[in-house]
């Protein structure tokens, strides 16, 4: 199998299995109305699926499951149960085991996301950050997919047969996948891998970025589309569907993933990493004047926050692979996005409480500490790199 074989393939079975992630988030006000549910009800359906995420993950980097199984093997069944935790919401009835099943979803994919990536990284050494572009670009498109069937029209019940179908196939294609010419095998378990990577300074500055990118990344997303409901009937003006632009707004992030993995490649990850940080994080600043404005300038802004709000997540990952062992690669990922969603769990929660005290046009500015955090990371990186610090292989 060719490496853009391989590139093509894994990053499908990611787009079709991340659509799990938001199959509840994108159909909410359907589900609320079904239920009964509060609006705390509504949130804990996305902030499920971060906590159940983070559980899985930290167990998973504890285990050291990435590095000590098969990464294809783990994701094939990771994305099995996490369709079927999916697809549990057609019974679910209430708000209880809906929880409980979003929970069980996100434990599932803390074994998709990571494992995907230690495939993809197994097939490239040379153009990493471009291959884990792409991957980060299937999985922005895949976790805006579930918006998209719901601006679509189809309802809810569809919307979640459709993401667990996909998610199926995705596993299908990762399973019948061949491991990459730069995988390591499979090592012996050790209960000292965690720390054998919290002691590498390249990962702990690339973990620091994708903190800072993290937690603006994820509230921007869950809350884009009730920000631009909100931000309609303050407007005189008609505004496209919520649910449309939100797809795109999200989805714009795929192009700007792979285009900015292309740039690193060259001119290098802290710099790309650094300034896409650096435009959202205005973007989420500036946002208070954009509410209400006409649609024209607000979809024309919030495709540029969504370009750039990702452009930079794949060269966390890639400076985390590029600074740690081979053999600890499945276990640096693992343990660097488990921190990154554990972080996301404060900010989708603290929006909506901005947005009941004082309204939604000011919720989003408190999302730019997270991108100045990170650029001061990444010039740290930067600075490193101009010493001469090598990466690991």
């Amino acid at each position: 199998m060719a490496p853009m074989q391989a590139l093509a393939r894994i990053a499908v079975a990611q787009l079709l299995v991340l659509g799990l992630w938001f199959s509840a988030s994108a159909v909410a006000p359907q589900l609320q109305q079904a239920w009964q549910l509060t609006d705390s009800g509504v949130a804990w359906l996305t902030m499920a699926v971060q906590i159940g995420f983070v559980v899985g993950a930290l167990g998973s980097a504890v285990l050291a499951l990435a590095d000590t199984r098969s990464a294809r093997v783990l994701f094939f069944w990771s994305a099995l149960v996490g369709a079927g935790a999916n697809l549990g919401l057609l019974v679910a009835g209430s708000a209880g085991p809906a929880i409980g099943l979003r929970f069980l979803t996100g434990v599932a994919l803390a074994g998709v996301y990571p494992s995907g990536m230690k495939v993809m990284a197994g097939w490239f050494a040379r153009g990493r950050g471009m291959a884990l572009g792409v991957l980060v670009g299937a999985l922005t498109l895949g976790s805006a997919s579930p918006h998209l069937l719901r601006g679509l029209g189809l309802e809810w019940e569809a919307v979640v047969i459709t993401s667990s179908a996909l998610a199926v196939v995705g596993a299908l294609l990762m399973r019948t996948t061949s491991e990459g010419p730069h995988q390591a095998a499979p090592r012996p378990f050790d209960w000292h891998l965690v720390g054998s990577v919290v002691r590498i300074a390249g990962w702990r500055r690339s973990t620091g970025g994708y903190l800072g990118h993290m937690w603006e990344l994820y509230a921007m997303w869950t809350w884009i589309a009730a920000w631009v409901a909100a931000s309609a009937e303050a407007s005189s003006a008609t505004y496209p569907n919520a649910s449309t632009l939100a797809f795109a707004t999200i989805a714009v992030g795929g192009i700007g993933a792979w285009l900015a993995g292309i740039a690193a490649d060259r001119w290098g990850r802290p710099v790309i990493a650094g300034g896409a940080m650096a435009i959202s994080g205005s973007v989420a600043l500036a946002s208070p004047l954009l509410f209400g404005a006409h649609p024209i300038l607000v979809a024309s802004i919030l495709l540029i926050w969504g370009f750039t709000v990702v452009a930079d997540s794949a060269q966390f990952s890639a400076l985390a692979t590029e600074t740690t062992p081979s053999d600890l690669i499945g276990t640096a990922l693992t343990l660097q996005t488990a921190l990154g969603f554990l972080l996301t769990l404060a900010s989708i929660r603290l929006v909506p409480l901005i947005a009941d005290a004082v309204s939604w046009q000011w919720a989003f500015p408190v999302l730019t500490i997270g991108p100045a955090l990170g650029v001061w990371a990444m010039a740290a990186q930067a600075r490193s790199t101009r010493r001469g610090a090598q990466p690991a292989r």
